[in-house]
């Protein structure tokens, strides 16, 4: 009885912690008909999920430039990120789905050649809410990521304001005109995506992917729908377009958080910020 009894001992505790603790399935694969490679993604499926009938709210988790589905999860530590804040109360349970965006900015390329926007909106997102429980509504839908994914949470969102209820934005790759025009950056990042420049001017496929631009040309009522969360370290070299978007936010009277705090462009910085944007995200699945 006594062994028994030990054995329990042993073994229960062991139990109740892996019922505290989410799934995590890595570079799994979507076929799309719209772009010509298999789409990869990873999810984080919360406590709970394999043993109840309910269905989540979702959060989708965008990566930054030349990292991949995998990088939230073995750097960002988002899982763990995900168990501490359910277990503790900081936020409900949320399905976490981190697909694959390669360099593509999560942009259509200009010349028709890689539309990934496309392929994200029409096919991934129906195909992820027809494949795991989720709420499949705009209030239970959010977006996040840190640098290019950060600059796709704020243009996915933007442009398609009628998906995603909140947006988190980390260490965004937002950019100026000023720091585009000044400088080899635009041929060396974008001009595959968005085309060459114009002269001393950005291209019209580059206006409509920039969240400043973005700014002036979705409507504001739109705009004001999705909840948005900003946050850049103050050693950040995407400071200059992360404070700009800010400052027009504000003169625009389009209500938004921000957040400087100490800090630069590295996993450190964005494993907190993953906390935080958790906790403001979860107030939209909240009744």
């Amino acid at each position: 009885m006594k062994k028994i009894l030990l054995s329990l001992a042993i073994v229960f505790p062991f139990i109740l912690s892996q019922a505290q603790t989410g799934k995590v399935i890595e570079s799994l694969q979507f076929t799309s008909e719209l772009v010509s490679y298999p789409v990869e993604y990873s999810v984080y499926l919360p406590p709970g999920y394999e043993t109840s009938e309910r269905s989540y709210p979702v959060l989708y988790l965008l990566h930054g430039y030349s990292d991949d589905e995998t990088g939230w999860i073995q750097f960002g530590e988002a899982n763990a990120i995900a168990d501490r804040g359910i277990k503790n109360g900081d936020f409900p349970p949320c399905i976490i789905v981190m697909p694959d965006g390669k360099v593509t900015w999560y942009s259509n390329s200009y010349n028709g050649s890689d539309p990934w926007e496309d392929m994200f909106v029409k096919e991934f997102i129906p195909f992820i809410e027809k494949q795991y429980r989720i709420r499949p509504k705009k209030e239970f839908r959010a977006i996040a990521g840190l640098s290019m994914g950060g600059y796709g949470a704020l243009t996915l969102s933007m442009r398609h304001p009628d998906l995603f209820a909140s947006c988190a934005a980390m260490s965004s790759g937002t950019f100026t005109d000023d720091e585009i025009l000044n400088g080899e950056m635009y041929d060396r990042y974008f001009g595959k995506i968005y085309g060459p420049k114009p002269g001393n001017e950005t291209s019209d496929a580059w206006k409509a992917y920039n969240p400043l631009h973005l700014l002036d040309t979705v409507d504001k009522e739109k705009l004001k729908s999705i909840r948005f969360y900003i946050d850049c370290g103050d050693d950040d070299f995407l400071y200059k377009g992360n404070s700009a978007l800010h400052v027009k936010m504000r003169n625009l009277e389009i209500p938004h958080e921000y957040r400087v705090r100490n800090g630069g462009h590295e996993w450190s910085y964005w494993r907190t910020g993953l906390f935080d944007g958790l906790v403001f995200i979860s107030k939209t699945f909240h009744r």
